[in-house]
């Protein structure tokens, strides 16, 4: 009598296996030697590492036993086209104002086509390499062809956009009428509606704060209602946004902006430290996303750690995710180092250690963070159906030693420094802590010379304290 047939395994392109994987699903379970298994871009397996082994077959296989995985961060705010390059240059003694005036809307006059390019290549790998697979672009460069093209060299995925308002006068190179700013919004849309099989999508973003006019604002909804795209801006970080709409408008300007009909969940705001208890509520009923920026309030001193209303805009239903803003605001795009902030402000601020726990700071940094970009069907989990966008954190080393529990580990203990390994739409995009599409080397090189030339043009410089001989 013949032997029965061996089950045909299932052809897939890559097995992690036999790892300790975060799952970020409805039940928020945690798999212990337990598998991935990837085919094209999609998750198509999660389970035990005994039962997927029977039912697949790999092309390529990851032995995962050192690895902690975990779905890639997503940071709902960064400049990733105009401040790489000149990271630091801002002195920290800057207030608000003299920060975006005199400091980085003059450099952000100053980038070429090719300085925006180096500068989101470098972003790019920034935030790959510490675990970051999805960003919102903060929208304040100029060249969008170049930036798209340098985050699908990367390998990243992002939400992109171009510096758009019409009431700033200066600096003149970014000047438009209102006319040419909704041209502008548009253009995007159409122009970059969707690369890499929409791992980049064009959204409408406006740079916010005071820049715009009522019929720029309500432009924008219009556009984001006919093609099915988000809303992102700045508002309120400083005192000084809600004096302008109150001087203005008579209200403040959450308000003005719900009346003009722009919010919405799928309307991204961010900073949003200086709000009142209306603004709250209506954050809340309209279920906007809301982008806290955690270094750059403590950094700009913009006194969110005294009037910041981040959890009371949570249990409002607002969905509040993480940023890291700009290489003079934040000066890093480690999200795992933002995520440490927002769990221990507030709980510091409230004398409350109960808020923001490790386990909901991480919900805001993947799924939050997915609502907010309108992918939460496609990332932020480790769920069949969704795409391959994974961190692999190596175990081997001292800060993931001992490992009690996951959830506050990857809060409290440990940051970008041990991502070893990072896929994006099931692609290996980091691997053995090194970028696999870029030079690093050639990158970093060209990117020190191209900062030296854009502080030339603007006209500025770092100015030290301490002597350099």
């Amino acid at each position: 009598m013949s032997e029965p047939a061996a089950p045909v395994r299932e052809r897939v392109d890559t097995l992690i296996e036999g790892a300790l994987v975060v799952t970020m699903n409805a039940a928020r379970e945690v798999l212990v030697d337990a598998s991935v298994a990837i085919a094209g871009t999609r998750i198509v397996a999660v389970g035990k590492a005994s039962d997927l082994a029977r039912r697949f077959e790999a092309r390529a296989r990851v032995d995962g036993r050192r690895f902690v995985v975990v779905p890639g961060l997503v940071n709902a705010h960064l400049h990733v086209s105009t401040e790489p390059l000149t990271r630091g240059v801002v002195p920290d003694d800057t207030a608000f104002e003299e920060n975006v005036f005199h400091w980085l809307s003059p450099l952000a006059a100053a980038y070429r086509e090719e300085d925006e390019l180096l500068a989101a290549q470098l972003g790019a790998a920034e935030l790959l390499r510490s675990g970051t697979t999805s960003f919102v672009e903060a929208a304040t460069g100029w060249h969008l062809d170049a930036v798209v093209e340098a985050l699908s060299q990367v390998g990243i995925r992002a939400r992109v956009g171009r510096r758009v308002w019409d009431l700033p006068a200066d600096p003149a190179r970014f000047r438009l009428s209102t006319d040419q700013a909704i041209a502008a919004l548009e253009e995007v849309l159409v122009r970059h509606g969707s690369h890499d099989e929409g791992r980049i999508k064009g959204w409408v973003m406006l740079v916010g704060h005071s820049t715009a006019s009522d019929e720029l604002w309500r432009a924008a909804r219009e556009l984001a209602d006919r093609y099915g795209a988000g809303i992102n801006f700045h508002l309120s970080p400083a005192p000084s946004d809600p004096q302008w709409f109150l001087a203005r408008y008579g209200e403040r300007p959450v308000v003005h902006l719900d009346r003009l009909g722009v919010l919405g969940p799928d309307t991204l705001l961010v900073h949003l430290v200086h709000v009142d208890d209306e603004e709250v509520a209506l954050l809340g009923a309209r279920r906007c996303s809301v982008a806290h920026c955690p270094t750059t309030a403590l950094k700009v001193a913009y006194g969110v750690s005294r009037c910041g209303r981040m959890p009371e805009m949570a249990a409002a239903g607002a969905n509040v995710c993480i940023g890291t803003d700009g290489a003079n605001a934040s000066n890093y795009a480690d999200g795992y180092r933002a995520a440490y902030l927002v769990a221990g402000l507030f709980k510091d601020a409230r004398r409350d250690p109960s808020v923001f726990p490790a386990e909901q700071v991480l919900e805001m940094a993947t799924l939050n963070g997915a609502r907010a970009m309108l992918a939460e069907d496609e990332i932020g989990s480790i769920e069949v159906g969704k795409k391959a966008d994974l961190v692999l954190h190596d175990r081997d080393r001292p800060e993931w030693t001992p490992l009690h529990d996951v959830a506050r580990q990857l809060v409290y203990s440990v940051d970008g420094r041990s991502v070893h390994t990072v896929f994006v739409d099931g692609r290996k995009v980091v691997e053995g802590y090194r970028l696999t599409s870029v030079d690093e080397e050639r990158l970093y090189a060209r990117a020190g010379e191209a900062a030296r030339q854009v502080l030339a043009r603007a006209g500025l410089a770092a100015r030290p304290r301490w002597p350099h001989r």
